[in-house]
C-alpha cells in the first residue's frame, strides 16, 4: 500500500505533486478545491459506514467529536442513519456536532468509573438501541463505553489508529455477540465522496475553521493552530 505521508512516502504538502492519472478524480463545477480536499477525511468515514453496514435501520453512536468523528456523523446521516448521538469530553465540539445534525449529544469524563452512568445516559439520549458504535477516539474508555452500550448482535467500529493496548470488557461483549470491526485507510471511496458533495447530501464547509497562506511562517502557525485544539477543526492552506 502506498499512501501520502505514510513512510517511506512523503506527504503532499507542496505546491505541485506528481500523481498517477488513474487515481485522479475531476471535481464537478459546484465542488470547490477546499471541499475536494476534505474528500480525504470523508473517505475514512464513508469506508467506516460501509464496514458498519449503515442504513436507514441503523441507530448510530459516534464516540469523539474531532474531525473524524464529525465527518463520520455526516457520512452516517448520508447513509440514512435515522438517529445519531455523539459523545465527547468537549462541550464546544458537541455544539458543533449538534449544528451538523446530531440528534443528541452527551458530554462525558475521562474517569473509567463513570462508564456505567454514562452508558445509561447515552441510552436515554438515543431513545432506542445502539446498533453501531464508531469509536473515533481510540481510548480504553471510549472503546469500553462503545462495547457496553451497543446492543447484542451490534457492531463496534474502531476508526483509525487508537492506542496499541487497551483494557476493555471484551468477554462481556463477546457473550452478547458484539462484532468488533477495524477501520484503517480506505479504498474506492472518492467517486462516492465527490457525489455526496456534488449532490449536497453532505456539506463539509462548516468543518473548515481556519485558513492560512503557504509561507513558512504561516505553515508553522497553521500546525500550531491545529495542534492547539480549541475551536480548530480543519485547517486549510491557500496556495
Amino acid at each position: 500500500m502506498k499512501f501520502f505521508g505514510l513512510p517511506p512516502f512523503h506527504g503532499s504538502l507542496a505546491r505541485q505533486i506528481v500523481h498517477p492519472a488513474y487515481l485522479c478524480f475531476k471535481l464537478p463545477d459546484n465542488v470547490s478545491l477546499e471541499e475536494g480536499a476534505l474528500c480525504e477525511p470523508l473517505s475514512v468515514a464513508v469506508h467506516a459506514c460501509r464496514r458498519g453496514n449503515i442504513s436507514p435501520e441503523t441507530n448510530v453512536l459516534v464516540m469523539g467529536a474531532g474531525p473524524i468523528g464529525l465527518v463520520t456523523l455526516l457520512a452516517a446521516r448520508a447513509f440514512g442513519a435515522p438517529r445519531i448521538v455523539t459523545v465527547d469530553l468537549d462541550g464546544n465540539r458537541l455544539s458543533v456536532a449538534k449544528e451538523l445534525g446530531a440528534d443528541g449529544v452527551v458530554e462525558v469524563s475521562t474517569n473509567m468509573q463513570d462508564i456505567p452512568k454514562e452508558v445509561e445516559t447515552i441510552c436515554n439520549v438515543m431513545g432506542a438501541k445502539v446498533d453501531v458504535s464508531f469509536d473515533c477516539a481510540g481510548l480504553s474508555k471510549t472503546m469500553s463505553t462503545a462495547l457496553s452500550v451497543t446492543r447484542a448482535g451490534g457492531k463496534v467500529c474502531l476508526v483509525g489508529l487508537g492506542h496499541n493496548e487497551m483494557t476493555v470488557p471484551l468477554t462481556t461483549a463477546a457473550t452478547r455477540e458484539v462484532d468488533v470491526i477495524g477501520v484503517f485507510r480506505y479504498k474506492n471511496t472518492w467517486p462516492l465522496c465527490i457525489e455526496l458533495l456534488r449532490s449536497g447530501k453532505i456539506d463539509v464547509k462548516p468543518l473548515i475553521t481556519h485558513r492560512f497562506g503557504f509561507s513558512q511562517k504561516e505553515i508553522e502557525e497553521a500546525f500550531e493552530t491545529s495542534a492547539g485544539g480549541g475551536n480548530a477543526i480543519k485547517v486549510m492552506f491557500n496556495l
